[in-house]
C-alpha cells in the first residue's frame, strides 16, 4: 500500500468551506481526476462543511490524503466532536442530515462516493469516510478484495507544519503483511528525514524477522535525529503475529471475540531506546496469536496512551481508518504529529 500523509483543513464554520474544496480540488487535480470524480469531491466537501455547520457547534475538521496504489483516488474524513447522532441509518436519507438548507447531506456523500462509512455515536461525535477513485469502483473493489487484510491509518503532521516526522509503511503480499510504525524525534523536516529513511530501508528488505529490521534501520539511520518504532509481521499461514519495537510507539493486540472491552486486549511491549542512536544489544522478535476478528492497533505518542476502545459502539461494522479517525479525534493531542495504523482480518 502506498502511504501518503493526510492534510488537515480546520472548518470552524461554514465560510472555511470553499477553502477546502478549492484545496481538494487542486489536489484532486494534481493526482490526473477527471473533471466528473473532481465534481464529486466538490459535493462530498461542501456537503461534509454544511453537516458541520448545522450539527456541531464547535465545527469541526477534514482529513485529505491521495490514496495511492494499487487503487489511486482521494480520500476525505470528517471528523466533529459534536452531539452524535441517535440513529445514523435515518440521518443519510436524503435531505435530513441538511434539513433547512438547500442540501442532501449525508445522502449525497454516499451516492458520490465509491466507498462511504459512518459512525456517529450520542456523547462522542461523528466521523464519515468518503473515498472516490480515479479508477471505477467495481476494478479498485476487486483489487482491494485481493488482499487478506484491512488497513487503514491516519497520519497527520503537527499543526502548523507541512511534513508529518511520523511514517508509516504498509506491505501486503500473499503470505501476509509487514507493517512499520514511526514516530521521528520531534517534528518538522528533521523528524520526516528520519522516518522517510526508516520506511526506504524497511521496504528494501521486509522478509527479516522485525527484530532484524529494527537493526536494519538503526544502522541505517545514524546520520539522522532518529526515530522510535514498531515493526510487525502478520502471517497467513501461522496465524502469528510477530513484532519488535524500540522506545515509545504504542500498541494493542484485540481480540478474537470482537468486544473490544477493557479486558480483550494485550498490549505491545517496547525495548527501551532509539533507533539510529541507542537500542539494546539483544533484540528477540515477540510473538501472539493472530486469527479472525482479531485487531491491531499501533500508534505514535502524537496520541493519548489512555483510551478506551470500550466506548465505542460496534467498531467491527466499520473500516479500520474509521477506528484510526475516531481515536485521532478523540485522543490526539495536537502538539505533535500523530500516527494511527489500524490493521483486521478481513472474515
Amino acid at each position: 500500500m502506498d502511504v501518503k500523509q493526510h492534510q488537515r483543513f480546520l472548518i470552524p464554520d461554514k465560510s472555511y468551506a470553499s477553502i477546502a474544496k478549492r484545496e481538494v480540488t487542486r489536489i484532486a487535480e494534481g493526482i490526473g481526476m477527471s473533471a466528473n470524480g473532481v465534481g464529486k469531491l466538490n459535493i462530498v466537501v461542501a456537503e461534509m462543511a454544511s453537516n458541520l455547520a448545522k450539527h456541531a457547534a464547535l465545527g469541526g475538521e477534514l482529513l485529505v490524503r491521495v490514496l495511492g496504489a494499487p487503487y489511486p483516488g482521494i480520500e476525505v474524513i470528517c471528523l466533529d466532536s459534536g452531539p452524535g447522532m441517535a440513529d445514523p441509518s435515518k440521518m443519510q436519507e436524503d435531505g435530513v442530515s441538511t434539513l433547512g438548507t438547500a442540501g442532501e447531506g449525508l445522502g449525497a456523500i454516499k451516492r458520490q462516493s465509491d466507498v462511504f462509512d459512518l459512525y456517529s455515536q450520542q456523547g462522542v461525535g461523528t466521523v464519515i469516510l468518503s473515498r472516490i477513485y480515479l479508477n471505477n469502483k467495481s476494478t479498485a473493489g476487486a483489487q482491494a478484495a485481493s488482499h487478506h487484510y484491512d488497513v487503514g491509518y491516519v497520519l497527520v503532521p503537527k499543526p502548523k507544519e507541512t511534513l508529518c516526522g511520523d511514517g508509516l509503511a504498509i506491505l501486503e503480499h500473499e503470505k501476509g503483511v509487514y507493517l512499520l510504525a514511526l514516530d521521528g524525534l520531534g517534528h518538522g523536516a528533521s523528524a520526516h528525514e528520519a522516518s522517510q529513511l526508516a520506511v526506504q530501508f524497511f521496504t528494501s528488505s521486509p522478509a527479516l524477522l522485525p527484530a532484524d529490521a529494527l537493526r536494519n534501520i538503526h544502522q541505517s539511520i545514524k546520520r539522522t535525529r532518529g526515530a522510535v518504532g514498531i515493526a510487525a509481521n502478520i502471517s497467513t499461514r501461522s496465524n502469528r503475529l510477530s513484532y519488535c519495537g524500540i522506545g515509545n510507539i504504542a500498541g494493542k493486540l484485540y481480540g478474537p471475540d470482537g468486544s473490544y472491552g477493557s479486558s480483550s486486549y494485550k498490549n505491545i511491549i517496547s525495548y527501551n531506546g532509539i533507533l539510529g542512536h541507542n537500542i539494546p544489544t539483544t533484540l528477540n522478535s515477540q510473538e501472539l496469536e493472530w486469527g479472525h476478528h482479531r485487531m491491531l492497533i499501533l500508534h505514535s505518542d502524537g496520541l493519548k496512551s489512555r483510551w478506551d476502545l470500550s466506548r465505542y459502539h460496534a467498531l467491527n461494522r466499520h473500516l479500520p481508518s474509521t477506528v484510526a479517525a475516531l481515536l485521532y479525534k478523540d485522543h490526539s493531542r495536537q502538539t505533535d504529529d500523530a500516527l494511527v495504523v489500524v490493521c483486521r482480518s478481513k472474515p
